[in-house]
């Protein structure tokens, strides 16, 4: 199993924390959001690190000289998709796939790794209890997810908080056939949006995941969900980088 962490970006809202160095290096309790990532992988035998960078790529490649390196040279025009997608040759084996802003824990992996679905999401379903004080990030800004009989049937930031199952963490796993669709799918929609709006994407370039992901289920493609309650916080402002300095035990 590989870990494909996707970092491209600048993250401009962690300001001025990211001014010089990438949004992963910020440290909570001692350690970098991305060394948080690494033991969360480590406890469960991964080891195999691609990191997708873009913005101070450089800074990642002399700290963590042993990760195999995708760059996304053109970061500042697009998005979390096309970032994903420069890995796309690493991707014929089992592999996971998260965002580089976020902290969680080994169990949150854990419970992805039990689940034997081709594609699975991890799901914060304690997600809102970490939304009280969150003024500069609300509610209507996450990745909610909902649900019915194990499978995610919308992923989208519009559900209503009070409906929605949980929160999408930004951790997914994939096997070969899983990917194989991920691939398939993601081909077809470049092909046929370039260039042109995307579900909410000005431009299919500036797509999210999650975008994508919807798109799948409705053409019906079958994502199951690994739930956590808790074990997860997600940090993109500098209100989220206080919350997590002062409440992130790992």
């Amino acid at each position: 199993m590989r870990a494909i962490i996707i970092g491209a970006g600048r993250g401009r809202r962690l300001m001025p924390t990211t001014a010089d160095t990438p949004k992963c290096f910020a440290e909570v309790q001692g350690r970098r959001l991305l060394d948080w990532t690494l033991k969360a992988f480590a406890e469960n035998g991964i080891d195999d690190i691609c990191f997708i960078g873009g913005y101070r790529i450089d800074r990642v490649r002399a700290d963590y000289p042993h990760f195999t390196f995708r760059e996304n040279a053109d970061w500042e025009n697009n998005n979390i998709l096309l970032s994903l997608m420069h890995a796309e040759d690493l991707m014929g084996e089992p592999f996971m796939c998260t965002y580089s802003d976020t902290l969680f824990n080994a169990d949150v992996i854990r419970r992805l790794l039990a689940n034997p679905a081709d594609i699975a999401l991890s799901v914060d379903t304690d997600w809102l209890a970490r939304y009280e004080h969150r003024t500069e990030h609300p509610p209507t800004d996450a990745e909610k997810v909902s649900v019915e009989n194990g499978l995610v049937t919308r992923i989208h930031r519009g559900i209503e908080p009070s409906l929605a199952h949980g929160e999408y963490t930004g951790v997914a796993k994939f096997t070969p056939r899983g990917a194989a669709a991920l691939k398939e799918h993601y081909h077809r929609c470049r092909r046929a949006y370039a260039g042109r709006p995307f579900r909410e994407a000005a431009v299919f370039e500036r797509a999210y995941l999650i975008h994508l992901f919807q798109d799948m289920i409705e053409a019906g493609t079958k994502m199951a969900h690994a739930d956590t309650p808790g074990n997860y916080i997600e940090v993109d402002t500098q209100q989220d980088f206080e919350f997590a300095r002062n409440s992130w035990r790992g």
